[in-house]
């Protein structure tokens, strides 16, 4: 598991804090970002759980805070940049399809089903009309490679986002894991079934495995997830946590803060 460009390890790590789907309420995150601050303590990690985009306008808004917050995160004595993990989320995983589009057997009905699931507001936000896209989709793939490649040009111009929806990780853990200690971070779920590394879509579709877990998944203490389809608040089972007050839905962001042991130290909502 010790594959950096899937998987974030966080490391001499006290507690971690990590935030629900945001799907680009960008006013939530600022007001969570200040709750956050006078709750942060030494050795404190934070992981943000994927659906960072999507649903809402504020795409571009939502992007700077993350960048900004994380500068400020990093600024902390004794702080690293391994110390905040961003996760790709279902809509982030969509956005990655979005820019290789040309290589889709069916781009029309792939970017349909995309700007179905929310992907439209994000590709607003940068400027991008949807009607275009699917015009552009089925003229061929030559006119749908300049429209991708104008698209991933538009994300360049804002500094700092395209690094960050390139470098978003699929899963994060605590070093510690001994099956009393240790903390598994995705977005949606996972395949109970299915080692780390071979969970694929699962971090995304796999809500299913995830509900039904009856025992530790990998020696972990607990898998915390940030989105739910149900948006239940802040849920704890035996070996699971969800994150997910319907933010982006008409509902809360929410924050959590989670000992080694599995255990709540905090939490907010806003």
């Amino acid at each position: 598991m010790e594959n950096r460009q899937k998987f974030a390890i966080l490391r001499a790590t006290r507690r971690v804090w990590a935030v629900s789907s945001i799907h680009s309420q960008a006013a939530e995150l600022d007001r969570l970002h200040v709750a956050l601050t006078g709750r942060l303590r030494f050795g404190d990690r934070l992981v943000y759980l994927g659906n960072l985009i999507g649903r809402g306008s504020g795409t571009i808004a939502t992007l700077n805070a993350l960048l900004r917050f994380r500068s400020l995160f990093m600024a902390r004595p004794d702080a690293f940049a391994a110390d905040v993990v961003l996760l790709r989320g279902s809509q982030e995983e969509m956005w990655q399809k979005l820019l290789q589009l040309q290589f889709a057997t069916d781009p029309r009905g792939v970017l349909q089903w995309m700007l179905d699931q929310g992907l439209a507001a994000s590709l607003e936000a940068y400027g991008c009309a949807p009607a275009e896209g699917l015009r552009e989709a089925a003229a061929g793939p030559r006119q749908l490679t300049r429209w991708t490649s104008a698209l991933r040009q538009k994300i360049q111009e804002h500094p700092g986002h395209y690094e960050l929806l390139g470098g978003l990780r699929r899963a994060a853990y605590t070093e510690e894991n001994s099956g009393k200690e240790g903390l598994l971070f995705v977005n949606a779920g996972l395949d109970p079934s299915r080692p780390l590394e071979a969970q694929k879509d699962s971090f995304w579709w796999g809500s299913a495995g995830f509900a039904g877990m009856a025992a530790p998944y990998g020696g972990f203490a607990r898998v915390v997830r940030g989105f739910s389809s149900q948006h239940p608040g802040l849920e704890l089972e035996r070996f699971t946590a969800t994150l997910d007050a319907g933010c982006g839905f008409g509902g809360k962001l929410l924050a959590a803060c989670f000992h080694l042991d599995g255990s709540l130290a905090d939490h907010l909502e806003v």
